[in-house]
């Protein structure tokens, strides 16, 4: 138990729609809180925007353009208190289809 004891699990959660984030952050909470873990709060990160210009017409007709937006929103989450329960918890959570997730493990000094 001393290992888990300077450990924290930062995760960090990318999506295209904000309603599965906020989805994925509820089951996470719920699952930390039900093992005793402490999650630090939802930090919202920048949302990034990616614009593509694409030509309307295959051949000719190049002012004729349309603009097309990719947004990928992004939280982030610190789990404290680590125990080996929380962990296979967090390993057997099901997260749903369109949720890009990356787990760290930081050593508090």
């Amino acid at each position: 138990m001393d290992k888990f004891k300077n450990l924290k699990l930062r995760v960090h959660l990318n999506s295209y729609d904000v309603s599965l984030l906020n989805e994925s952050y509820k089951k996470i909470l719920e699952t930390t809180l039900k093992e005793g873990g402490f999650l630090k709060g939802i930090i919202p990160l920048p949302t990034k925007k990616r614009i593509y210009c694409v030509l309307r017409s295959p051949h000719v007709d190049k002012d004729s353009r349309e603009h097309f937006e990719i947004r990928v929103h992004r939280r982030l989450l610190e789990i404290e208190k680590l125990s080996p329960q929380i962990i296979n918890a967090f390993c057997k959570l099901h997260l749903p289809a369109g949720i890009d997730i990356r787990v760290q493990f930081i050593v508090n000094e």
